[in-house]
């Protein structure tokens, strides 16, 4: 069965290379476009004023990659000891971190044998460092048209990040949001003739990293029925959305590349 990669264009491509070298029918489908902000004065800011925060959490390597674009190279001159530190949710986020000049000892992330990279596992790593008065930037991403601004008063945080905040919060910190890029859903008559073009009218085991992309996928295509379709997802809370999209069978993986690979082959 052929497996579709819904992450965004350039993730989606390495997975997909990845997945192919170890002889899986692979192809590409991102379901999330990922673009700058209208306007990043708030970015520049933010940037400018980095040592107020005693931590900078990035919700994914995009995070990571827009808030770093530009003169002046913070990254580079990234503090090597105090503050801020750089909070990852994940191997792949503390990797664009790394790729970007952010020292290593600076970096705070999920174990790498953790069950889960996300919120939760980050606060297991950081929640016994946090001091009241401190604030923690969360540097992420906005649903929604070319016109988001660069920072709101109603940010899109997701469940995970909901619950990052409230463990912040009772400890005395305060939560500062930015937002750094956009994440968009692809124009559905691209999306269903990208299908076509790609034999995936008919069954296929679907691989999805985030809630967002199935909910896109549902937008693109109302009323389909994915009951004769697979999906292989990375956490509790996709496997729910993927459930509630009708998809006929959901098996849950560890997120790490090597555990989505073995997932895929032991599959009937």
């Amino acid at each position: 069965m052929r497996v579709v990669v819904t992450r965004p264009p350039d993730a989606a491509a390495r997975w997909v290379q990845a997945l192919v070298l170890q002889g899986i029918d692979a192809v590409s489908l991102p379901l999330i476009e990922i673009g700058p902000v209208a306007d990043g004065a708030a970015i520049q800011a933010a940037r400018r004023d980095i040592g107020q925060y005693a931590a900078v959490m990035f919700v994914s390597a995009a995070a990571v990659d827009h808030f770093f674009s530009g003169p002046p190279d913070i990254a580079a001159a990234w503090p090597r000891t105090g503050a801020p530190r750089a909070w990852a949710p994940g191997p792949g986020t503390a990797s664009a971190l790394q790729g970007l000049g952010v020292p290593r000892q600076q970096i705070d992330a999920p174990a790498p044998d953790s069950s889960q990279f996300d919120s939760e596992a980050l606060w297991q790593q950081v929640g016994s460092t946090v001091r009241p008065g401190q604030r923690v930037l969360v540097v992420r991403g906005a649903q929604g048209k070319r016109d988001v601004p660069a920072q709101d008063d109603r940010p899109d945080r997701g469940q995970g990040r909901e619950w990052l905040a409230r463990q912040l919060a009772a400890q005395g910190a305060q939560v500062d949001y930015l937002v750094a890029y956009r994440r968009m859903p692809p124009q559905a008559d691209r999306l269903r003739q990208a299908m076509a073009d790609l034999g995936l009218m008919a069954p296929a085991l679907w691989l999805f990293t985030s809630s967002q992309a199935i909910d896109n996928l549902a937008q693109a295509w109302p009323g389909h029925d994915w009951s004769a379709s697979r999906a292989l997802v990375t956490h509790p809370r996709i496997a729910a959305a993927a459930r509630a999209a009708g998809f006929g069978v959901v098996q849950e993986s560890r997120p790490a590349p090597a555990d989505v690979i073995a997932s895929i082959k032991s599959l009937p």
